[in-house]
C-alpha cells in the first residue's frame, strides 16, 4: 500500500515538473540537453579555450536561429536584413561604450546598459522597417527587407567619422578577463531569454494570430485579425533580440567591422540553421546549431584551402531537407516521438 501511494506521489511530482516544463516551452528531454550543454566546457577536453569559443559561436548562433525563426516560421517573412539589424544593435552598443577620440563621440556608457540600448534602437527600426514593408506580400517584403539591410551596412562603411567604416571598432569588454568560459554562460543565458521570450509569445493569442497569418493571410483577414498589425509586432520583436544579440557579439569579439557582422551571408547562416532545425519550431534551430559549429569550425581548421566551404554546405543541406524532410529536424523528432507513442498504446 505504502509503495503504491509512493508511486502515486512521484508521479504527481513528474507530473507537475512536466507541466512547468511545458509552461515555458521545453521538455524534460530539452532540459537534459540545456543542462548538458551547459556543464560541457566544465570537462575536457571542451574545457580547452578555442573549443569554448565555438560553444560560444553556438550558443550566439543558436539564438539567432530562434530570432529569425519567429519571424520566418510564423508569419512566412523571411528577414533578409536580419544581420544589418543585428549589426545595427552591435555598432550602436560599441560607439556608446567608446571612451577613445578616434570616434567624435565618447559617452563612455557601461556595455551592459549600451547592450539594451541598441536592442530598443534595433526594435523602433524593425517597427519602422515593419510597418513599411509589411504591407506588401510574398517576396516583397524581404526584398525590402534586404534593401533596407544593405542601406544600413552602406551607413556604416561611409559614417566614417562615427563607425570607423572598413577599419573597424574595438569595442570595450563586458567582462574585465580574457577568459571565455563567463561569456559562454552569459550567452548562454540570453540565448534561453531569447526562446522563452518568443515561445511565451507564440502560446498566447499573439501566437494563434501569427499562425493563421503564415497559413493563409486572406482567410486570417476575413476571421477579423488585422495582419499588418500582427506581422509588424512579430518583426518588432524579433528585431529587438537580434539588436541585443549584437550587443554581445561587440562587446565578447572587441572586433567590429560591417562585412563580419552585417553582411547578407551572416544572414544566410542564420536562415539555413532555421530551415535546417525545422520552420516555426523555434528550438529546431536551436538545436543544430550547436554540432554545426563544431562541424564547420573543423572543417576551416582542417580545410584552410577551401574559404566559403561552410556556406556551399549550408547550401546543399537545406536543398536536401526542403526536397527530403521540409519539416527538418524538429518535424523528424515529433514524427518519431508519435511513432513511440502509438508503439506503446
Amino acid at each position: 500500500m505504502t509503495d503504491h501511494k509512493d508511486q502515486q506521489s512521484n508521479a504527481g511530482l513528474w507530473d507537475n515538473v512536466t507541466s512547468a516544463l511545458e509552461k515555458v516551452g521545453m521538455s524534460p528531454l530539452g532540459l537534459i540537453l540545456l543542462i548538458i550543454v551547459a556543464v560541457l566546457p566544465l570537462f575536457p577536453p571542451f574545457n580547452q579555450e578555442h573549443i569554448v569559443r565555438w560553444l560560444i559561436m553556438g550558443a550566439f548562433l543558436a539564438a539567432q536561429a530562434v530570432a529569425f525563426d519567429f519571424t520566418a516560421g510564423y508569419i512566412s517573412v523571411v528577414n533578409f536584413g536580419f544581420a544589418a539589424i543585428l549589426g545595427l544593435g552591435a555598432y550602436t552598443s560599441a560607439i556608446l561604450a567608446n571612451e577613445m577620440p578616434f570616434l567624435i563621440v565618447q559617452p563612455g556608457i557601461s556595455p551592459w546598459i549600451g547592450i539594451w540600448i541598441g536592442a530598443i534602437l534595433a526594435g523602433v527600426v524593425g517597427l519602422g522597417l515593419g510597418w513599411l514593408t509589411l504591407r506588401l506580400r510574398g517576396i516583397f517584403a524581404a526584398v525590402m527587407a534586404w534593401f533596407v539591410g544593405i542601406a544600413l551596412l552602406g551607413l556604416v562603411k561611409n559614417l566614417t567619422g562615427l563607425t570607423r567604416g572598413a577599419m573597424g571598432l574595438h569595442p570595450k569588454s563586458l567582462l574585465p578577463t580574457t577568459a571565455n568560459l563567463p561569456y559562454y554562460y552569459i550567452i548562454l543565458v540570453m540565448m534561453l531569454v531569447v526562446y522563452v521570450a518568443l515561445r511565451l509569445v507564440t502560446r498566447s493569442h499573439f501566437g494563434l494570430a501569427f499562425k493563421a497569418i503564415g497559413q493563409n493571410l486572406e482567410a486570417a483577414r476575413a476571421s477579423g485579425i488585422n495582419p499588418t498589425k500582427y506581422r509588424v509586432f512579430n518583426f518588432a520583436l524579433s528585431c529587438m533580440f537580434a539588436g541585443w544579440l549584437g550587443g554581445f557579439y561587440a562587446h565578447y569579439y572587441g572586433s567590429l567591422t560591417p562585412d563580419t557582422v552585417m553582411h547578407t551571408s551572416k544572414t544566410v547562416e542564420v536562415l539555413a540553421l532555421a530551415y535546417i532545425g525545422g520552420r516555426g519550431s523555434l528550438w529546431g534551430g536551436m538545436f543544430v546549431a550547436f554540432p554545426f559549429v563544431f562541424f564547420i569550425e573543423y572543417l576551416r581548421s582542417n580545410l584552410t584551402g577551401l574559404p566559403g566551404l561552410h556556406m556551399v554546405i549550408y547550401g546543399v543541406l537545406m536543398v536536401l531537407v526542403m526536397i527530403l524532410y521540409p519539416d527538418g529536424v524538429a518535424g523528424l523528432y515529433y514524427w518519431a516521438k508519435e511513432k513511440i507513442a502509438s508503439r506503446r498504446s
